[in-house]
């Protein structure tokens, strides 16, 4: 051969298996086109769910957010609502307890009124110093004031103590505010966001459950239970407000009728230490017309006992010179006789009118005694009457302005 051919040393094949090779690699083709159009069409389908169920659980948990929101908004309003009664029930008792305060500190002026006019009657004295229906007013007017002090510090107490309550309650119903306005600032800016958002990142572990995280059915019963809690301190407040009302103004109409109780009964005792003045000023002014008159008759007496002696001289010179008759003419005689019986009669009436004397000079220094002690008694009502009426003075400081 002329021209040399090479071949290679690889067995050929025929062409029946070529034909058969080819139809076989169009059925894998075939096939796999067919695959991967289902493929396709199952990734599309897969695709397009997956996005609907991304958008609508979006779209549940945005709705979500937003009821929540707006039922801690509810609810938020509600307790500010309570929150408010509450600010002004604490305002209210405040004032209360000032009111109370107040009357306290008018009590404490009664007192003083009180102790100053027991101090005032104390400087009465000799029998002017008695325990009468005065001193036993004030001294009533003093036990009741007592009372009536212990019952309004133990009530302010009690007011001190129920206005702590409140202000704890206050700074936690501020408290639990504060937190469901951050809830809410916290679901807007949640709603706000979205799946494009640039402040958005992967976190480690975001569904971890925290240890004090509490259930949907404890945080309602808490809500509840704060604002049952609020109504029963403002209820309980309330009347513990009614008790210092009443209390106050039961304080305010006892001391006004205790005042006038005491009043009267110092009135009282000022008529009657007048009417003992007049009666003891009467009873001098007739001593002093009597002792003048035995003034006069012991001066008379006086008198008569000094014409007395000059009728004594004359019967006993009369009876010395009828002793120095003589002899015979010594006789005991009628005028002799006669002499003696008006010396006895003069004697007799000399002694009589001693006796008299005596007895109207007793009677006189009685007078005088008598009249010394209406003087001390006089000066002694006299005083009582300017302390009473000091008292009566002193205790207008006392009157009520609300009474009129």
């Amino acid at each position: 051969m002329s021209i040399v051919t090479f071949e290679k040393p690889v067995p050929n094949i025929s062409e029946s298996d070529w034909n058969y090779k080819l139809i076989e690699l169009r059925g894998s083709c075939d096939r796999s086109r067919n695959c991967a159009f289902t493929l396709g069409n199952e990734s599309h389908r897969l695709r397009n769910e997956t996005d609907l169920t991304t958008y609508w659980g979006t779209c549940r948990t945005n709705s979500d957010i937003a009821d929540r929101q707006s039922e801690i908004t509810r609810w938020k309003h509600k307790i500010e609502l309570w929150s408010a009664n509450l600010q002004k029930e604490i305002e209210q008792m405040i004032l209360e307890k000032k009111e109370n305060e107040k009357a306290i500190e008018f009590q404490n002026l009664n007192f003083t009124v009180t102790n100053h006019c027991l101090s005032l009657r104390d400087e009465r004295g000799g029998e002017d110093l008695c325990y009468d229906i005065a001193s036993i007013e004030l001294k009533n007017e003093q036990l009741t004031l007592e009372k009536l002090k212990t019952s309004l510090a133990e009530i302010c107490q009690n007011a001190w103590e129920k206005i702590n309550q409140l202000e704890e309650l206050q700074m936690n119903v501020i408290k639990d505010l504060e937190n469901k306005n951050n809830t809410i600032q916290i679901d807007s800016e949640l709603l706000i966001m979205t799946k494009d958002s640039e402040n958005i990142s992967l976190k480690p572990d975001p569904l971890r459950a925290p240890k004090d995280i509490n259930t949907y059915e404890k945080w309602l019963q808490q809500c509840t239970n704060l604002i049952q809690r609020i109504e029963h301190e403002l209820l309980s407040s309330e009347k513990l407000r009614e008790r210092m009302y009443l209390l106050r103004h039961k304080t305010k109409s006892d001391m006004i009728a205790l005042n006038d109780k005491v009043n009267f009964g110092l009135r009282k005792r000022i008529y009657y230490t007048e009417r003992a003045k007049y009666e003891l000023e009467w009873q001098k002014k007739n001593m002093i017309l009597d002792k003048e008159t035995l003034l006069k008759e012991i001066n008379k007496l006086e008198d008569a006992l000094d014409r007395k002696l000059n009728s004594k001289k004359l019967i006993e010179s009369r009876y010395e010179e009828r002793l120095y008759r003589d002899e015979v003419e010594l006789c005991l005689d009628k005028p002799t006789i006669g002499l003696q019986k008006e010396n006895a009669l003069l004697d007799n009436s000399t002694k009589m009118l001693n006796d008299k004397l005596n007895q109207t000079k007793a009677m006189h220094t009685v007078l005088i005694g008598h009249l010394n002690l209406i003087d001390e008694q006089l000066k002694n009502k006299t005083h009582a009457l300017n302390v009473d009426q000091k008292c009566l003075q002193y205790r207008v400081q006392l009157e009520d302005p609300d009474r009129n």
